[in-house]
């Protein structure tokens, strides 16, 4: 990555950190993927029950595999046959991993789901929650982020999924009420209401969509 962006990111994160640390959320910047899943193994004990939402950043750097194959109990909706229980687990699990679909310098984040299990997770149930973020993701203000989160995040994932959605076909939002529509609930998480909880790991590269 350029230095000038690489640096650039450095001092937007302390912005973000600073930002988070007054919602009572805790803020990390990793240089690069590697980094930001030895911060992530850090914060996540061992022996911890694991589950996670759709979530690419997760996988970008390696966390899924590594707890996978470590010391963790890792709840799986994807190879369980009553998936429904799998994604009901993840409110009584140790740690939930997400990303965002966009969060502000300010550090809100921004996050909407089609099933809303991802969502409903990520504002109560599981005793941590921890964030991959792509310095991609950070935006200026609430309504950039939601802007992003609509024009840019779903799109890409309607099209990732093969929806028939007016975003999938245009790359855009229309604010539709389609049946595939993957935006039917909106999370926008300004503070923690439990310190500790909420951990956001910013990478110093782009990151899911």
């Amino acid at each position: 990555m350029n230095e000038n962006i690489q640096k650039r990111n450095e001092l937007l994160a302390q912005k973000v950190i600073k930002g988070l640390k007054s919602r009572n959320m805790t803020g990390y910047y990793a240089a690069s993927k590697e980094e930001a899943l030895k911060k992530a193994l850090e914060i996540i004990p061992e022996g911890s029950t694991i589950t996670m939402g759709g979530g690419m950043s997760v996988e970008e750097i390696g966390l899924v595999d590594a707890v996978k194959g470590g010391n963790y109990t890792f709840i799986d909706r994807n190879a369980t046959p009553d998936r429904r229980a799998a994604m009901l687990a993840a409110y009584d699990a140790d740690v939930y991993l997400a990303s965002v679909n966009a969060m502000t310098d300010d550090g809100i984040l921004v996050n909407i789901d089609g099933n809303s299990n991802r969502v409903s997770a990520i504002a109560f149930g599981p005793k941590k929650v921890v964030f991959i973020v792509g310095m991609n993701k950070v935006c200026g203000d609430l309504d950039h982020a939601m802007k992003r989160a609509r024009n840019v995040a779903a799109p890409i994932n309607a099209q990732r999924f093969g929806l028939s959605t007016p975003c999938a076909k245009t790359g855009s939002c229309f604010d539709c009420k389609s049946p595939d529509t993957i935006c039917c609930q909106f999370l926008t998480t300004r503070y923690s209401k439990h310190e500790g909880r909420i951990h956001v790991i910013l990478v110093n590269d782009d990151l899911g969509f």
